[in-house]
């Protein structure tokens, strides 16, 4: 047997290697994890909005309706450029860190490792 043994309850061993800082990260990542991070933000500002009454000159009626999720989308994606809060260099991490670990061998058809 190789490497440490969990028991149950206790916390995993941590990774000795460290994963790149989210500067380091390819483009691909980066915009994959600011796009997770703005649809997040849209989810949680939404709510923010609904019971928002808004009748009279240029307010309301249908175009409101529809246009209304497009500015709270909008209003996430401005804050995720702007910074966010912090769960796009969390991602960013997380998937380095998944990319650099190895993957176990394929299993052939017949169920003989490869």
């Amino acid at each position: 047997m190789t490497g440490p043994i969990a028991l149950p309850g206790a916390p995993l061993p941590l990774s000795t290697t460290t994963p790149p800082a989210p500067d380091e990260a390819p483009p691909e990542i980066r915009r994959a994890a600011e796009e997770f991070e703005s649809v997040f933000l849209s989810q949680m500002l939404a709510p923010m909005f609904e019971g928002i009454q808004t009748d009279g000159l240029g307010g309301g009626g249908m175009g409101e309706e529809i246009f209304r999720p497009m500015l709270i989308e909008r209003y996430a994606q401005s804050l995720t450029q702007a910074g966010g809060i912090g769960i796009a260099d969390s991602i960013m991490r997380e998937l380095m860190r998944m990319q650099e670990t190895a993957v176990p061998p394929q299993e052939a058809a017949d169920g003989a490792a490869g």
